[in-house]
C-alpha cells in the first residue's frame, strides 16, 4: 500500500511524501512531536519498520527535507511521531540529501521501551538547529517540557486496538460451513469481477516437501485484469473501504469473499496475479502462521517489463521480499521452478491463478470429490468436483433428493450467473451453461412495484424440474444466483402445488440502497430479514399461486407422456458470448459444438444486439421439425378443461420405456358434494 503523507512541525510543512506499507491507514498529515537523542533510545532494530519517500511539491519543501535529514545526522537524533496508540520513529539515514528516504521504525506498546521525552525545538529543518549542542541553558528548558509532556501524555486515556489471531483463519472458513461450494463461488465471482472470459477449475496432485507426502491441490485460474501490489494487499486485507463507483455488474461488497472462500476449503492458499506492468505472490497460510501472535501474510510484488521481472522496491524493500519469497518457499510446495512454471501460463496477458492445498476434511477423506471423466461428446462423460456427502440442502417446503447444483459443482456453475458470459471448465471440461429463464415453456413476464422500486419476474414449466419434483423461485443479485428453489404461496404447502413451475428474478435495484447498504449475506447464500425482502415474498407467492391457477388448473396430458419443448431455444456463440433465439423450424441436435453468430441459422455478426423477449407474453411455438411425438397414434385426454396454447405441437421426442408419474392438482378451498 502506498498511502501520500505530508510531514510537519510546529505547523510548519517540511515535505510530502510517499508512505510505504504502513501498518495503518494513516491521515494525510503527521506532524513531529519531539526529538529525542539516538542514544537515549534502545535499539530499534527490533521494531517493525516501513519507508518514507520524499516527493516534494516544491523546491523549497526539497530544500527543508535536506535541512531536516542533515539535522538528524548532524545531532544523532531520532524524529517522533505519536498517532492513536502508535509511536514512529523517523532514523537518521546513512547519507542525507535531498532525496533520500528514511525508515520508519514503530510500535504500539503504551510501556515505551524508548525514551520518548520530548526536547523544546521549534520547527523542523533550518528550524532544528536553533536547538543547537549539549549543555546548554535550552537544555534545561528542554528538560523542563519534557517533564509537562509526560504528565501531559499520562493523562492521556490509552485507546485499544485490536490484533488477528491466526485461529481467526479458520474461523472465516465458517462463513461457508453449510456449503462447501459456497467458498468456490466467492472466487469465481472474483474472477468474473475482473472480467475474465474464461476460468479453468481442477484438482491436481501434488508432492508436498515437508511430510513427502502427494495431496490433491484445488486450481482457479483465469484470464482477467489481474491485481496490482495495492489491490493485492487490499484482497489480502480484513476487509476494506468500500469504492464510491456504482457498478451493477460487480459482485464483490463485503472485502471478505477471498478469505472466507479459500479457508473454507483449505488450510493453505497462494495467489499468483499478473496485470500489464506487475506481478505478485500472496501467501495466505494458516500453516505459516501456526503458533504466532498475529497473522502473517508474505506478499512479494515485481515490475514487469515484457518478460523481465524486477522486485518492485517502490513498494517493499528488498530484503522483505527475500524474507516473504523465503517463507513462502519454505511453507509451501512451490519453489521457484514451479512458480516459474505457473507464471509462464499467463504468456504475455494477464489474470490469475489460485492453488489451495490441506483442502478441508470430511472424516477421514476430503470434503470433495472429484473425476476427470472419459472422452466423448455425451454429458456422461464430463468430469466434475462434488461434495462427498452429496446431500441436498435443507430447504421450506423441499421434499425432493434430486437436486443436482447442491453436490455438483458442474451443475452449480450452469446457472450461477443470470447472463453467463465467462466460459468455465470444471476438471478440463468446458460448463455448459443454461440460463434458466432460457429453457422454460409456458413462459410469462410479470412486473411488479415494491415498495418504489419495480421487479421483473419470469415464469415457465420446466419439464426436467417436473420430473425431479421440483419446483420455486431463483433469486439473484447483481446477476449472481443467491438463493434456489425458494417456495413461496402455495409451493410451500403442498408437494403437488407448483409442481415443475420455475420463476427467475434479479433483486438488485429492491436489495440495493442508496446510502450503499445491501440486504445479502456476506456469504452470498441468503438475503437479510428485512422489509425489503418480506414485500418480495408476498408479491412472489401471489404471482406464482396466479400462474399455476391460470395454467394448470385446466390442463391436458398426453397419454405416451411426451415432454414438452421451451416456447425458445437459444444458442450461444463461443466468441462474443452473446445468446441468439433458433427459428422455430430449426433442430437444435444439428448444432455444432462451437457455433459462432456467422453460423446457420443465425447468419449473422456478434456486434448484433443480444435478443430478448417482450415482457407479458406467452410464446408458444408452432409444430417443430424432428420434436413432434414418435407415436402417430398418440391422443390427448381432457383433464379439468381446456389449456390455453398458441401451438399446435409443443412437445420433445418421446422417451422409451419411460413413464412419468401422473401430475396431481389440489384445489384451494372446501370440497363441494
Amino acid at each position: 500500500m502506498v498511502m501520500s503523507l505530508v510531514l510537519k512541525k510546529d505547523k510548519k510543512v517540511i515535505c510530502t511524501t510517499r508512505c510505504l506499507d504502513p501498518p495503518i491507514e494513516l491521515p494525510q498529515e503527521l506532524s513531529l512531536t519531539c526529538e529525542i537523542s539516538k542514544n537515549k533510545t534502545y535499539s530499534l532494530s527490533k521494531f517493525p519498520q516501513f519507508s518514507l519517500i520524499p516527493d516534494p511539491y516544491n523546491l523549497h519543501e526539497k530544500s527543508e527535507w535536506g535541512k531536516f535529514l542533515n539535522y538528524l545526522c548532524k545531532y544523532e537524533k531520532v524524529a517522533l511521531i505519536n498517532f492513536e496508540q502508535y509511536k514512529f520513529y523517523i532514523l537518521p539515514p546513512a547519507l542525507a540529501s535531498t532525496s533520500s528516504p528514511v525508515n520508519v521504525a514503530y510500535n504500539i506498546d503504551n510501556t515505551g521501551s524508548v525514551d520518548t521525552r520530548p526536547r523544546d525545538c521549534e520547527s523542523a529543518g533550518s528550524h532544528l538547529e536553533e536547538c543547537g549542542g549539549t549543555n546548554t541553558v535550552e537544555d534545561h528548558k528542554c528538560s523542563r517540557a519534557e517533564e509537562t509532556c509526560n504528565e501531559f501524555q499520562s493523562q492521556v486515556p490509552p485507546k485499544n486496538f485490536i490484533r488477528a489471531d491466526p485461529s481467526y483463519l479458520k474461523t472465516l472458513g465458517q462463513a461457508h460451513s453449510g456449503w462447501i461450494f459456497g467458498g468456490i463461488a466467492e472466487l469465481v465471482d472474483n474472477s468474473k469481477d475482473a472480467k475474465a472470459t474464461k476460468m479453468d477449475i481442477f484438482v491436481d496432485i501434488i508432492p508436498l516437501k515437508k511430510s513427502g507426502k502427494d495431496v490433491p491441490m484445488l486450481s482457479l485460474i483465469d484470464d482477467g485484469q489481474g491485481m496490482n501490489h495495492d489491490e493485492v494487499m487490499k484482497m489480502v486485507s480484513f476487509g476494506h473501504k468500500q469504492s464510491d463507483k456504482v457498478d451493477k455488474d460487480h459482485i464483490g461488497k463485503f472485502g471478505v469473499g477471498f478469505k472466507t472462500g479459500a479457508m473454507r476449503l483449505g488450510r493453505d492458499v497462494l495467489v499468483l496475479t499478473q496485470t500489464t506492468n506487475s506481478r505478485s505472490l500472496a501467501f495466505l497460510s494458516q500453516s505459516l502462521n501456526e503458533g504466532k501472535d498475529n497473522i502473517e501474510i508474505p506478499v512479494v510484488s515485481y515490475c514487469r517489463q515484457g518478460q523481465r521481472m524486477e522486485v518492485d522496491l517502490s513498494m517493499q524493500s528488498e530484503a522483505l521480499a527475500k524474507y516473504n519469497l523465503k517463507a513462502i518457499k519454505n511453507f509451501s510446495p512451490f519453489n521457484k521452478y514451479l512458480i516459474g512454471e505457473k507464471a509462464a501460463l499467463f504468456g504475455t496477458g494477464t489474470g490469475t491463478q489460485i492453488y489451495i492445498w490441506n483442502l478441508d476434511e470430511w472424516g477421514s477423506k476430503y470434503c470433495l470429490e472429484w473425476h476427470d471423466g472419459l472422452k466423448g461428446g455425451s454429458s456422461f462423460h464430463q468430469g466434475d468436483i462434488v461434495i462427498r456427502s452429496k446431500r441436498t440442502r435443507s430447504r421450506q417446503g423441499q421434499i425432493s433428493q434430486k437436486v443436482p447444483l447442491d453436490y455438483s459443482l458442474r451443475a452449480y456453475l450452469e446457472i450461477i450467473f443470470l447472463v453467463p458470459r465467462m466460459k468455465i471448465s470444471v476438471q478440463r471440461t468446458l460448463v455448459k451453461s443454461r440460463p434458466l429463464s432460457k429453457f422454460l415453456t409456458q413462459t410469462v413476464i410479470e412486473t411488479g412495484d415494491i415498495l418504489g422500486r419495480p421487479v421483473e419476474l419470469i415464469l415457465g414449466f420446466s419439464q426436467l424440474e417436473w420430473e425431479r419434483a421440483n419446483c420455486g423461485m431463483f433469486l439473484y443479485w447483481h446477476g449472481r444466483l443467491i438463493e434456489a428453489y425458494k417456495r413461496v404461496g402455495g409451493m410451500a404447502h403442498s408437494a403437488d402445488v407448483g409442481r415443475g413451475v420455475i420463476g427467475v428474478v434479479d433483486l438488485t435495484t429492491l436489495m440495493d440502497d442508496e446510502d450503499g447498504r445491501v440486504w445479502v449475506h456476506n456469504n452470498k447464500q441468503g438475503f437479510q430479514d428485512s422489509e425489503q425482502y418480506a414485500c418480495l415474498e408476498q408479491w412472489l407467492g401471489r404471482k406464482a399461486d396466479e400462474y399455476w391457477d391460470i395454467n394448470f388448473d385446466a390442463l391436458k396430458l398426453n397419454k405416451e407422456n411426451c415432454v414438452f419443448k421451451p416456447d425458445h431455444e437459444w444458442v450461444q456463440c463461443d466468441k462474443c458470448r452473446k445468446w441468439r433465439i433458433l427459428p422455430t423450424d430449426f433442430d437444435s441436435r444439428k448444432l455444432p459444438l462451437q457455433w459462432f453468430c456467422f453460423m446457420e441459422p443465425f447468419k449473422g455478426q456478434c456486434a448484433y444486439s443480444e435478443q430478448k423477449m417482450a415482457p407479458g407474453i406467452v410464446n408458444v411455438s408452432t409444430k417443430r421439425s424432428g420434436y413432434a411425438c414418435l407415436l402417430k397414434d398418440s391422443s390427448d385426454e381432457k383433464v379439468e378443461g381446456v389449456m390455453k396454447t398458441s401451438g399446435t405441437d409443443d412437445k420433445l421426442i418421446n422417451h422409451e420405456n419411460t413413464k412419468f408419474p401422473a401430475l396431481k392438482r389440489l384445489r384451494k378451498g372446501q370440497l363441494k358434494n
